[in-house]
């Protein structure tokens, strides 16, 4: 009846479709590894120093696991970088001239050390960390990216996976695939610098605490996975003993120490949108 008030319908309790350009793309790792070599090789005629990480960083530095991710259901959506912030402007130009168009917003409101960057004819997503990898724990990259190519180096391309507090299947696969494939030992010559690790674990409590949480989830998930054999799940636990016992070894900061009195009590990982 006129006048009369009216209930609102009820809502629906079906999910809002995505936006159309938030829906993720999955995309051929062959296409993005070719991508990433483009990238990093202009980067290299120009002076530009950049280097890619996540899943796409550990395919590339894995000649044999990269065999075993067949044998894993793998997607691919984006290509995450990490450069220099001195070379900032110089990267934004790199990217433009490659095709990229790049999201303004995002460098002003992260102070300059993040840029996000969208290729409209291909459709590849370009995320450009500076200086540092910016996750649930900072690992700080300045200096370092000159010692590996076409990836950061394998100490911080592990640590990437590890800090993840909570991590993912995808997270352990590819830190498997790192153990298997490179020696724990100094330096960055195709091998993991487990001193590089323990020394950023022994100033950091929350990023040590986390690493050893995601060590131990790592090595009980390989003793599930059929894909490995008994030799690579064993070399995975030697691995992973080898590498925890480094940490215990490590002297600790004083920070650390302070940090380590109040444990998990106060919450010591920061919460951001999953990465590579």
């Amino acid at each position: 009846m006129p006048g009369t008030h009216q209930p609102p319908p009820p809502r629906s309790s079906a999910p809002m479709p995505p936006r159309p350009d938030k829906v993720p793309r999955v995309i051929e790792r062959s296409v993005l590894e070719r991508e990433v070599h483009r990238i990093v090789e202009a980067g290299g005629r120009a002076n530009v120093t950049l280097r890619v990480l996540g899943s796409l960083g550990v395919s590339l530095h894995c000649p044999s696991g990269a065999a075993l991710l067949t044998t894993f259901h793998r997607t691919y959506a984006d290509i995450d970088l990490a450069g220099y912030r001195r070379e900032s402007r110089e990267t934004r130009e790199l990217l433009a001239a490659l095709g990229y168009a790049e999201d303004r917003e995002v460098f002003i409101a992260s102070e300059g050390r993040r840029g996000l960057f969208d290729h409209p004819s291909t459709g590849i997503h370009v995320d450009v960390f500076f200086d540092r990898l910016e996750f649930c724990h900072p690992i700080p990259l300045d200096g370092r990216l000159v010692e590996d190519s076409p990836t950061i180096p394998l100490a911080e391309l592990l640590l990437s996976k590890l800090q993840v507090v909570k991590i993912t299947e995808k997270d352990v696969v590819d830190t498997i695939l790192l153990l298997l494939d490179h020696e724990l030992a100094s330096g960055d010559s195709d091998v993991v610098d487990a001193g590089r690790v323990a020394r950023l674990c022994a100033a950091d409590w929350g990023l040590w605490r986390t690493v050893t949480l995601s060590l131990d989830k790592v090595v009980a998930l390989a003793r599930s996975y059929p894909q490995l054999d008994t030799a690579a799940r064993d070399r995975v636990e030697s691995q992973v003993s080898a590498l925890a016992a480094r940490l215990a070894a490590e002297p600790k900061t004083f920070g650390w120490r302070a940090r380590a009195r109040i444990g998990e009590r106060k919450q010591w990982w920061t919460d951001v949108e999953e990465v590579g």
